[in-house]
């Protein structure tokens, strides 16, 4: 008979642990990793599309170059140069700023956590998008942050509701602590912000007095090569830019970045000094010379094009062989299509049947920080070829066609808990 064994520690732990939990992406990868497991799962970029010579020149520049002080501690705002050159990345999209404004990051996730340690005690009010980017949720959650989720639909995030909770904050007496938003080829939704939109979300920030957190890893992969209007540009001194090179150009360098008002900037740095003393050299050297030495731009078009086709071929797929109640949005970009199941069909306890089909996906409510998503489900097109894809969705679809088969069977048409809503 096996014993329960209590954790001895439960007693040691600072409050704030008691709301955390293992991100359910993460817990899918030993499973979805399987070679005989189609992954529509983690959001991982192709990084063979790298070109691995010109990857391997760039490292052995560094080593050759700035082989002492690559391998040294450096500052805890980021190596000089580097910023530099991610001041031009934010400039192909016309985000303003300076590169005293940046503060490198370990990716854009720790960007995410800093910003939720500088601003959030327990009970604050943090608004998101509902679905938002489960690794935001997390950092939020860490802080003991409540989340207050906003309205979606193919435009993107919804003035209106944003308008409509801030009142009723005001009402209660409450404000929220800040906005966090991807307004760009969302994660996981797969939409962008209407241009209208942005303007509309700006003036109600400046009404109420709201920060906002504009978060954009997907910016420069949208399919038709369009440019968005940035947040950041219509008001600098209220948003907060969270930007990385993991889409752009590898996970593994693990480089992100913020680009704040100068106070923030500086209680930013001390945060990151705190956190890990200093990025890394390495890194940062190797990233610094792949943005001036590389066609860095050309490496996106071949990314964007690729993730394109591989989209296409899922949409193709999904509108053959999904039962037709099924729905989802067409991506303007990025790496995600987020999809609705039918009616009583549950995609968390759908998962378990798809794994066994050898097909993965991310449940719903991984996006939600209310219990919501249950119907819902996050696709990735980005890492599997084209045909891995296909074969990916025709198992999936079995899996969905006989659990519909399987409830009509049983209730003749809807389960009771679905009945009349």
């Amino acid at each position: 008979m096996s014993q329960i064994r209590l954790d001895p520690y439960l007693q040691r732990y600072a409050g704030r642990t008691r709301g955390m939990s293992a991100s359910e992406i993460r817990a899918l990868f030993a499973v979805a990793s399987r070679p005989e497991v189609v992954s529509l799962a983690g959001g991982m970029p192709d990084t063979t599309a790298l070109d691995y010579d010109a990857v391997a020149a760039v490292f052995e520049e560094v080593a050759r170059s700035f082989g002492p002080t690559a391998l040294q501690y450096g500052g805890g705002q980021g190596l000089a140069e580097l910023r530099e050159r991610l001041v031009e990345v934010m400039a192909a999209e016309h985000v303003p700023g300076h590169a005293d404004d940046l503060v490198v990051t370990t990716g854009g996730q720790q960007g995410l956590d800093l910003l939720a340690k500088l601003f959030c005690d327990p009970g604050d009010i943090v608004l998101a998008e509902g679905p938002s980017y489960v690794g935001a949720l997390g950092a939020f959650s860490a802080y003991q942050a409540e989340v207050r989720h906003l309205a979606m639909d193919d435009q993107g995030l919804v003035p209106e509701a944003v308008g409509d909770l801030l009142a009723e904050l005001a009402v209660q007496g409450k404000r929220a602590k800040f906005l966090y938003t991807v307004p760009n080829h969302h994660n996981p939704a797969g939409v962008s912000l209407a241009p209208a939109r942005r303007e509309q979300l700006i003036e109600l920030a400046q009404r109420h007095d709201l920060l906002i957190i504009e978060d954009n890893p997907y910016g420069l992969l949208d399919f038709k090569g369009a440019e968005h209007s940035p947040l950041k540009a219509l008001d600098p001194e209220r948003v907060c830019y969270v930007g990385t090179l993991s889409k752009i150009f590898a996970p593994g360098i693990r480089i992100g970045w913020i680009a704040a008002a100068a106070p923030l900037r500086d209680k930013l740095v001390l945060l990151k000094e705190a956190a890990d003393l200093c990025q890394s050299n390495l890194t940062q050297y190797v990233a610094e010379r792949w943005l001036a030495t590389q066609p860095w731009r050309r490496q996106i078009d071949e990314f964007r094009e690729l993730y394109r086709a591989r989209c296409q071929s899922m949409l193709e797929e999904m509108a053959s062989e999904l039962p037709a109640a099924c729905s989802w949005n067409e991506p303007t970009g990025g790496m995600f299509v987020w999809a609705r199941l039918p009616d009583g069909v549950d995609s968390r306890e759908l998962l378990a049947k798809a794994l066994s089909a050898r097909v993965a996906y991310v449940p719903g409510g991984a996006f939600y920080a209310d219990g919501s998503g249950h119907r819902e489900l996050r696709l990735c097109f980005s890492f599997a070829d084209a045909e891995r894809l296909r074969e990916g969705i025709r198992r999936l679809a079995k899996v969905v066609t006989a659990e519909v088969e399987l409830i009509h069977a049983v209730y003749g048409g809807l389960p009771p808990r679905e009945a009349g809503s």
